[in-house]
C-alpha cells in the first residue's frame, strides 16, 4: 500500500508538471490578454511581474505548485473569479453526468453480457453482439444528436438542453441529465458488453462452474454468484481506464446540451485563452483520472480474496 501511495504521489507530480508546461508553451501573452491590445508596455510588464511571468520557468512552476498545494489555482483573466471557485461550482455537474453515465453503461452491459455468454452462439448472442458493435462505431456527439431528435424533439420525453440543480428538484434534475448521460453511456455499454461476454464465456468453462451445474444450482445463481465476480477484473480495469474518455466525451456533450459543467468552462477558457482556468480544469481532470485508476487498483482486493491473502502473507 505504501509503495502504491508513493507511485500515486509521483504520478500526480508528473501530471502537475505536464499540465503547467502544456499551458506555459501556448502562444500568446497572458498579460496582453488581460489588459487588451491597447495596453502600454509598462502596464504589460507590471502584470507580467505580478503573475511571475518574468521569472524563469522552474521558478514559475515552483511558485504555481506551491499555490496549488494550498488550493489556490489563481484567478480567471476574464472575470477575475478564483479558478478554484469556478471548479467547485461546476465540478459537481460534470461528476453527476460522468457517474450517471458509468452506472447506466454498466446497467445496460452486464445483463446483456450475461445473457449473451449463457446463450453463446445463439440468435440472442448474435443480436446483442451486433448491437454492441453498432454502438461502438458511433461517436458520442452523433448519439447525442440522434437522442435529442427522437427523445426531445419528436417525442418530448426529455428536455433538449438546460440543467436543473439537484437542490431545486430531484425529478427535474434527473430529467435534465438522463439524455446527455445516455449519450455517453451507450458507447461504453458496447465496450463493456463485449469485454464481459468474452470473460464470462471463459469462466463458464471452469471446473467449479461445471460442478455447480452438476449440483443442480439455478443458472441465475451460477451466473451472478459464481461466474460474474471472477469475470469482472477486465471490466473493472476498463471502467477505470475509460474514465478519461468519458470525461473527454462529457466536455463535448455538456456543450451540446448546454450543461454548466467544467467541460463548458474549459471550452470557453480555451477560446478566450484564459490560461489559468485551462490549467486548473486540466489539472483537476487529470488528477481525477489518476485517482480513479488508483481506486480501481484497490478494488481488485475486494473482487479477488487471493490478492488479500497474498498481501497479508507478504
Amino acid at each position: 500500500m505504501f509503495q502504491k501511495l508513493l507511485r500515486l504521489v509521483g504520478v500526480l507530480f508528473l501530471v502537475s508538471l505536464f499540465t503547467f508546461l502544456l499551458t506555459s508553451f501556448l502562444p500568446g501573452d497572458p498579460a496582453v490578454i488581460i489588459l487588451g491590445r491597447g495596453a502600454s508596455a509598462s502596464q504589460v510588464n507590471s502584470v507580467r511581474h505580478d503573475l511571475f511571468l518574468d521569472r524563469p520557468l522552474p521558478v514559475r512552476y515552483a511558485h504555481w505548485l506551491g499555490k496549488v498545494a494550498r488550493g489556490d489555482l489563481g484567478r480567471s483573466y476574464r472575470n477575475n473569479q478564483p479558478v478554484s471557485t469556478i471548479i467547485r461550482e461546476r465540478l459537481p455537474i460534470t461528476l453527476e453526468l460522468v457517474v450517471l453515465a458509468q452506472l447506466m453503461a454498466l446497467a445496460l452491459a452486464i445483463p446483456f453480457a450475461l445473457l449473451a455468454a449463457y446463450r453463446r452462439d445463439t440468435t440472442v448472442d448474435k443480436v446483442t453482439t451486433g448491437a454492441s458493435f453498432g454502438l461502438l462505431s458511433i461517436p458520442d456527439f452523433v448519439l447525442a444528436v440522434v437522442l435529442v431528435y427522437f427523445l426531445a424533439v419528436r417525442y418530448r420525453v426529455f428536455p433538449a438542453s438546460g440543467y436543473v440543480h439537484l437542490s431545486n428538484s430531484v425529478g427535474q434534475n434527473l430529467r435534465s441529465v438522463i439524455l446527455p448521460s445516455l449519450a455517453l453511456a451507450l458507447g461504453l455499454a458496447g465496450v463493456y458488453q463485449r469485454l464481459l461476454r468474452s470473460d464470462m464465456i471463459n469462466t463458464l468453462q471452469e471446473d467449479y462452474i461445471l460442478a455447480a451445474r452438476a449440483e443442480g444450482l439455478p443458472p441465475v445463481r451460477i451466473l451472478l454468484r459464481h461466474a460474474l465476480r471472477p469475470s469482472s477484473f477486465s471490466l473493472l480495469t476498463v471502467a477505470g481506464i475509460t474514465m478519461g474518455s468519458l470525461i473527454g466525451g462529457a466536455v463535448v456533450v455538456e456543450f451540446l446540451f448546454a450543461l454548466p459543467g467544467i467541460g463548458s468552462v474549459l471550452i470557453v477558457a480555451i477560446t478566450t485563452r484564459d490560461y489559468l482556468v485551462v490549467q486548473g480544469v486540466v489539472l483537476v481532470i487529470a488528477a481525477g483520472y489518476v485517482l480513479a485508476n488508483f481506486a480501481v487498483d484497490l478494488l481488485y482486493t475486494v473482487l479477488d480474496p487471493r490478492l488479500r491473502h497474498a498481501r497479508a502473507v507478504a
